[in-house]
């Protein structure tokens, strides 16, 4: 999902060409929310990911991308919780350690918006899903590495049946509907990253 970084839309003429970005592992942050029976909402996040990019300035266009988190680096704050979502009936994170995006397509909304689509994969299955995605700020980083460095915003929702994850959907007791958050900052990769 941190792919959808391609959102550099009016960033710096100075990048004519396709560049590549990856994904600051110290400014990322990847957030799911699920209602549970219907009380409150459930929040959690993945502790491991990471991700890069390829991004075109001038043409606005996200040429590729990835992004890969760990199963296993599930977090809601509620061991035990935590330890039943990476069991088979929800992340089987065993059989299945990785969760990933591809980039396959973008689109232009506005200035600084746009969707981003690509195939998530999570438990063996393949779908599409489109993120809305916001580009926040584009600059050379005023502190630290001081490179240039893309700071976005992306978004979505998805069904979890979709990917077979059916568990207390039937009594309804945890939503099937998982509203999905992307936060990162992605630094152009000069050779040093």
């Amino acid at each position: 999902m941190a792919a959808a970084l391609s959102l550099a839309i009016g960033s710096n003429a100075a990048l004519a060409e396709p560049k590549s970005y990856k994904i600051d592992d110290n400014h990322f942050s990847v957030t799911f929310e699920v209602d549970h029976l219907g009380y409150a909402s459930v929040i959690g996040m993945f502790l491991e990911g990471k991700g890069q990019f390829e991004y075109d300035a001038e043409a606005k266009d996200v040429t590729s991308g990835k992004v890969v988190f760990q199963s296993a680096s599930v977090f809601s704050n509620h061991e035990k919780r935590d330890e039943h979502l990476r069991k088979d009936d929800f992340l089987h994170a065993d059989r299945y350690p990785e969760i990933t995006f591809e980039v396959t397509n973008f689109e232009t909304t506005g200035d600084n918006t746009g969707k981003l689509t690509g195939d998530l994969t999570m438990l063996g299955q393949t779908h599409p899903v489109t993120l809305d995605v916001t580009l926040n700020k584009a600059a050379e980083y005023p502190i630290s590495h001081e490179e240039y460095t893309l700071g976005l915003s992306a978004s979505t929702t998805i069904q979890r049946s979709d990917w077979g994850m059916d568990y207390a959907l039937d009594p309804l007791m945890v939503g099937d509907d998982v509203h999905l958050r992307f936060e990162f900052e992605a630094i152009e990769d000069n050779g040093w990253l």
